[in-house]
């Protein structure tokens, strides 16, 4: 068995249970691992335990502190289709990514040293929430920008204007099988889709979460025979 199909097989282990109990960090380094030959999950996310350990205040406000002041992580504003910035190898290694990665390295720093994130898929940009008090938000990929409820809202508007209506329901948390189909929709949406075998295996493992609906399984069943009929 290769590297590649070692990854499907934790990756198709990882989300096989319920919500609460999806490793983010592991599914994450799966997907990476199919574009990264060779990558080690285990030892990534050994790496995410190194990275929390250095995190000595354990409140929402000292992990934001840290990672995006302290740590220096934030948003590739100079190549956000970058497919690289959806890998969280890449994101740790370069300090940089896009709005999901970031939240995801966010949670899963947070997860190490009792901190409840919560994510949140607020329409066309990824935040977290404090899971313990509520009330509060961050934006990682601007910086670990601190946000109350209008500060959400300014940030919906300057992304969409006055285009579509803000919602309360928008800053609900996101379930974690949601956050990782997102994480490959961005995938399935972005450069690595002009490529018919990188975007089978981006189907493979999306095809992999449960109770996907029944519109998008065939949706990624037509892609994935399409992306197959071009390499086999």
């Amino acid at each position: 068995m290769d590297a590649t199909e070692r990854a499907r097989q934790v990756f198709a282990a990882a989300v096989a249970g319920p919500p609460t109990e999806l490793r983010l960090d592991v599914a994450a380094f799966c997907i990476a691992a199919h574009a990264h030959a060779g990558l080690d999950v285990a030892a990534w996310c050994a790496r995410i335990d190194e990275l929390a350990a250095a995190c000595d205040d354990a409140t929402f406000d000292g992990l934001r502190t840290f990672l995006f002041e302290r740590e220096r992580f934030t948003g590739n504003t100079a190549d956000y289709g970058d497919p690289e910035n959806s890998f969280l190898d890449s994101v740790m290694t370069r300090r940089t990514g896009i709005p999901i990665t970031l939240s995801v390295l966010m949670m899963e720093v947070g997860r190490r040293i009792g901190v409840e994130v919560a994510g949140v898929g607020m329409p066309g940009h990824f935040i977290v929430q404090d899971g313990t008090h509520g009330g509060a938000w961050c934006d990682p990929f601007h910086g670990g920008a601190r946000l109350d409820l209008d500060g959400c809202r300014r940030l919906f508007a300057r992304l969409h204007g006055s285009a579509r209506d803000f919602h309360l329901a928008y800053l609900a948390p996101t379930p974690a099988h949601d956050i990782v189909a997102r994480m490959l929709a961005n995938l399935e949406h972005g450069r690595l889709a002009g490529d018919p075998l990188q975007l089978a295996w981006l189907c493979a493992l999306h095809l992999e979460l449960p109770a996907l609906p029944e519109a998008e399984r065939s949706r990624l069943l037509a892609l994935r025979r399409t992306a197959d009929a071009h390499w086999n």
